[in-house]
């Protein structure tokens, strides 16, 4: 499952080629991956422009000149194919920009599209609920004792908790108990 760092890379490189750039069209080759595709989507991303991208927890973020934002998570299997020589059979999303097509690309389906309103972004449900990020400022020891105090799970339970600690999955929190010398029990 593509974690926090895959995510970050994905989306800086989608930046590179998206980034101030108007979407001409959106299609959708399926109606959902693990949820439907919202029913929107195509008519408020088509002529949109592309003002920045984000990344929250494992959720990629696409902001545009009309206040939404459409959040992406990968799932299990899932990439961004930028200018791909001919349409897979899993291109299930394609939005192309003058001179670049982009394919989300999930082969298991486990990824998701969202559309939300920009300012209503960390008040959006899965954000709402997630702790801070792990490089992020709000990330301090204070935060850890609070969040961790009176609870008996393994170590690695809480680590993967995202209330506790967004965008930590198992491959990063393993790495780091083992380089820390810490059992994960």
């Amino acid at each position: 499952m593509p974690e926090l760092p895959e995510v970050e890379t994905t989306v800086r490189g989608l930046a590179r080629f998206l980034e101030g750039k108007r979407i001409e069209r959106v299609a959708v080759n399926r109606p959902d991956l693990r949820r439907p595709f919202p029913p929107d989507l195509v008519q408020s991303l088509t002529g949109a422009t592309v003002t920045g991208l984000g990344r929250r927890a494992k959720y990629g973020l696409i902001h545009t000149d009309r206040g939404q934002t459409m959040v992406f998570h990968l799932g299990m299997s899932g990439r961004w194919r930028i200018d791909p020589a001919e349409q897979g059979t899993h291109d299930h999303l394609l939005i192309e920009t003058a001179g670049h097509l982009f394919a989300l690309n999930d082969a298991r389906r486990f990824g998701s599209v969202d559309l939300v309103d920009t300012a209503a972004l960390q008040a959006w449900p899965q954000f709402a609920v997630m702790g801070p990020e792990p490089l992020g400022e709000d990330l301090t020891p204070a935060h850890l004792r609070a969040a961790l105090a009176g609870r008996s799970q393994a170590i690695k339970l809480l680590l993967l908790d995202q209330r506790i600690v967004a965008g930590l999955g198992n491959i990063y929190v393993c790495e780091a108990l083992y380089r820390s010398g810490i059992s994960p029990q």
